[in-house]
């Protein structure tokens, strides 16, 4: 998706020291070339729905119209809680509590980070986050 854009094959390793100058300038560099993407796709979906405003004289046309309207809308709001977390993993990195657990406080793997760099929690963190939910979501 994003990982082109990076530049580089650097790509951190579990042999360094964990958040190291090198894993905070990847993964910054990351987020921001995500957070590129997400604004460049949105600003095309919102040139799409202006150029698409046109008035269908026949009801099945605009009953699609406005199908796909309102898919696009809410794929655009998911966009933007995304650059909310996005924005958020920027800050955690000026701040230096980038790739720790907001739970535990233990640093999250790399892997993980590199598969989804808004993580605030670890695999075993996040796990008992969603088995709370399923049985909070099941009474």
């Amino acid at each position: 998706m994003f990982s082109n854009l990076l530049g580089d094959a650097y790509k951190p390793s579990d042999e360094e020291m964990f958040m190291n100058d090198r894993h905070r300038d990847y993964f910054r560099r990351k987020l921001i070339a995500w957070k590129d993407d997400i604004l460049r796709e949105s600003k095309e979906t919102l040139a799409a729905l202006q150029s698409e405003n046109e008035n269908h004289p026949d009801f099945a046309d605009r009953a699609s119209s406005e199908t796909d309207r309102s898919i696009e809308l809410r794929a655009r709001d998911r966009q933007r809680k995304l650059i909310s977390k996005i924005d958020a993993a920027l800050s955690r990195i000026d701040e230096g509590t980038y790739g720790y657990c907001e739970e535990t406080g233990d640093p999250i793997a790399l892997r993980r980070l590199d598969a989804r760099p808004i993580a605030t929690l670890s695999v075993e963190a996040q796990e008992r986050h969603e088995k709370r939910e399923r049985i909070y979501r099941d009474d």
